[in-house]
């Protein structure tokens, strides 16, 4: 018992370091610098609450926050809806089943820069095209309003994330037992009955952790907001990474910086144990 214990802390270990260096102490080190006027490279003095009490009235960093709510709400919606919807087409029984799950998870291997200048490309220059050749003046300067800068970034990111969301739920579908199915058919249930009183209740488990998944990666996206706007027209589609940044090394208050993402922290911390913990719950009233 003693050896398989100390071999289990001794595999463990290399992990608990890495967790400890990587995110504890620089997360404690966030916090302390919160509460001082640190600029990057003086220790700073403490100044306590300041640092709080000015994002209070720091109009610039609430529209973003407001702006990454809206954002992350439809992303979710969008992306899970989407994600199912191509796991129920590839573990049905065609064909090329094998091939589309390949091709639809692809744009997930893209990075996030050049996955935004690629969608940059098509929203400013093929949609200026196609809008020119069928006489739709909407599709001309997509992203230069905040509407459609917004629909651009929940594109962008459905488009990305949709083929890996379908991996965790091809994983909860292919589980499935294929005996309730059949009950089922004899029984007479449709398609919509099928899906809705058997398919969905069993893959519930898969829908917490894909809620999971996407509402963290909705609120700390930084590198499709960067490459596909800017955060323009005028900061109006800037998310609230973009706006943490700019205020470290653009206005150089580091400190200040900090203490808008420890509240970012928080607020995500929050609604993300909120969402496991009802999800939860709703899989065991299922």
């Amino acid at each position: 018992m003693r050896t398989r214990d100390l071999s289990y802390w001794l595999f463990l270990a290399p992990v608990l370091i890495a967790l400890t260096l990587v995110v504890i102490v620089p997360l404690l080190f966030g916090v302390y610098y919160s509460f001082t006027d640190w600029n990057g490279i003086t220790s700073g003095n403490f100044v306590g609450f300041d640092n709080y009490i000015k994002m209070l009235h720091d109009d610039e960093f609430g529209k973003s926050l407001w702006f990454t709510v809206k954002f992350s709400v439809a992303s979710i919606i969008l992306i899970n809806v989407i994600g199912l919807s191509l796991a129920l087409v590839v573990t049905s029984k065609i064909k090329t089943s094998k091939f589309l799950r390949t091709i639809f998870f692809m744009p997930n291997l893209i990075g996030g820069l050049i996955l935004g200048f690629i969608w940059q490309f098509i929203f400013i220059k093929v949609f200026a095209s196609v809008g020119d050749v069928i006489g739709v003046e909407a599709l001309k300067g997509w992203l230069s309003t905040t509407q459609t800068g917004f629909w651009g970034l929940v594109i962008l990111m459905s488009w990305q994330m949709s083929g890996y969301i379908m991996v965790i739920y091809i994983a909860y579908l292919e589980g499935l037992p294929q005996e309730l199915l059949e009950a089922a058919d004899i029984d007479g249930a449709n398609a919509f009955q099928r899906f809705r009183y058997i398919i969905f209740p069993l893959v519930a488990p898969a829908f917490t952790v894909s809620m999971f998944l996407t509402l963290s990666n909705s609120f700390k996206l930084y590198d499709q907001n960067l490459s596909l706007t800017g955060g323009g027209p005028f900061k109006s589609t800037q998310m609230v990474a973009m706006e943490i940044f700019q205020t470290a090394f653009g206005e150089n208050q580091m400190a200040y910086a900090q203490a808008k993402a420890v509240i970012f922290f928080v607020i995500v911390a929050i609604i993300s144990l909120t969402q496991v913990y009802f999800s939860k719950k709703r899989e065991v009233e299922m």
